[in-house]
């Protein structure tokens, strides 16, 4: 997927609220848009560079969206928005070896009282896919999800373990939005509902994988599948 090719650089100075930070650009202090609800702790740091997509729009609070944030020795895609559309455009390439054999892809689809992202359709049947933004990385590569309570995500979870009930196939897919990750696990200590849910959805036969990403200042892929832990 190619990011917006005139990123302009900037400081992180604060984040204001969930989805306003506070950022250093060419001089000024700037409102940028934070596509993610998440803590980010570990990215929000005073003085950390970022990459910004510039916003124009008469409407808006910001003039830009944050777009990557540069630890150094990698970059991270903080847009929460962008793992729905990667899944997507992978499975359409089928890029994506578990779910090849679906040749219809369609994307927010209802199920129960569940918006989920993907629903599949090909010779296998269908099959209901939900995808999650990781960003959280460990020192020694292991990615954890959630960085803060989601009472969202453990609806999700009952909805793929509901549809598997009802004999179609789900699965939960975790984008680790960077590549220094070598293995996911739920991050129980932030949430132990979610990790409780998500051993139960694999126990009924929902498919738990993890993907890291190739991130670079014009493009984001999915690059490979890493192990899951629970």
């Amino acid at each position: 997927m190619k990011l917006n090719p005139d990123l302009q650089e900037g400081h992180f100075i604060s984040r204001l609220n969930r989805f306003v930070a506070l950022v250093e650009v060419a001089g000024r202090e700037e409102l940028v848009h934070v596509a993610n609800s998440g803590r980010l702790r570990e990215l929000f740091e005073p003085g950390r560079r970022l990459l910004l997509a510039p916003a124009p729009g008469e409407h808006r609070k910001t003039r830009y969206d944050l777009a990557l944030v540069d630890l150094g020795h990698t970059l991270v895609s903080a847009d929460a928005r962008l793992p729905n559309a990667l899944v997507a455009e992978a499975l359409r390439e089928r890029a994506l070896e578990p779910y090849a054999d679906y040749l219809d892809v369609r994307r927010e689809v209802t199920f129960g009282e569940s918006r989920l992202d993907l629903m599949l359709e090909g010779p296998p049947g269908r099959c209901y896919l939900e995808t999650k933004s990781v960003t959280l990385v460990e020192d020694d590569g292991m990615a954890l999800f959630p960085d803060a309570p989601t009472i969202r995500g453990v609806k999700h979870l009952h909805t793929l373990t509901q549809a598997v009930a009802m004999g179609h196939r789900a699965g939960a897919l975790f984008v680790i939005q960077r590549g220094d990750a070598r293995s996911l696990k739920p991050h129980d200590s932030s949430d132990p509902e979610f990790g409780k849910a998500l051993r139960e959805a694999r126990s009924a036969g929902v498919d738990i994988f993890a993907y890291s990403c190739a991130v670079t200042p014009r493009d984001i892929r999915l690059a490979h599948p890493i192990p899951v832990i629970l």
